[in-house]
């Protein structure tokens, strides 16, 4: 029987992502699929497909983003700053290749992804230092050094520019972005708040595709 895979396009700077977390790890575990993390170049890649960066939104908009979040942190029960000092991070996209370097090696990158993303939204930490994102790693028993020397490999590097150029022939406008291969079609999926709709699919009920 041919493996399930969940492909989760994000960036390491999202909230949802950090909210959707929990839930879509239980959901893969509980279902036999496997979460495939696939960081992108979200600052390149949106503005292509339609989508658009949270600070450059008006402000009603950026108003009713926190407006939001603090629905959902309630209603999730998990912290979250409304407004992190590093948010948002000058460069996401280290963290994305850390997270990408440890999948690579058979790591647990879904732990790493988290972990970051709780040191940006609740720790209030800089996660585009190096520094910093080598003792995230330390603290979860992982080679920190090891895995921001190899954010710049070449095998992470060509990784990262495949999840942008499919993010982007995907249509992938913001994060996170859920694929799941179903007998109607990819199920496409934006947004955790749809994230009842993947466990539908996941359980075998039919859920509308393109």
């Amino acid at each position: 029987m041919a493996e399930t895979v969940i492909e989760c396009f994000y960036t390491l700077s999202s909230p949802w992502m950090y909210f959707a977390a929990p839930r879509l790890r239980a959901m893969a575990e509980r279902h036999g699929a496997r979460v495939r993390l696939r960081p992108f170049d979200f600052p390149a890649v949106v503005p292509q497909t339609g989508g658009i960066p949270l600070r450059t939104r008006p402000q009603p908009r950026q108003d009713y983003h926190a407006l939001e979040l603090d629905r959902w942190r309630r209603h999730l029960g998990m912290p979250l700053t409304l407004r992190p000092r590093h948010y948002p991070p000058s460069d996401q996209r280290p963290a994305g290749r850390m997270v990408m370097a440890a999948q690579q090696r058979g790591l647990d990158a879904q732990a790493l992804s988290q972990a970051i993303l709780t040191a940006l939204w609740v720790e209030e930490r800089d996660i585009a230092l190096p520094e910093e994102r080598a003792a995230i790693a330390d603290a979860l028993g992982l080679d920190g050094a090891a895995l921001v020397a190899a954010e710049e490999s070449p095998p992470v590097l060509a990784e990262w520019a495949r999840n942008s150029e499919e993010a982007v022939a995907r249509g992938v406008f913001g994060s996170p972005t859920f694929f799941l291969p179903t007998p109607g079609g990819a199920l496409w999926l934006w947004g955790q708040d749809r994230l009842f709709f993947l466990e539908q699919a996941l359980a075998g009920d039919a859920v509308q595709t393109p």
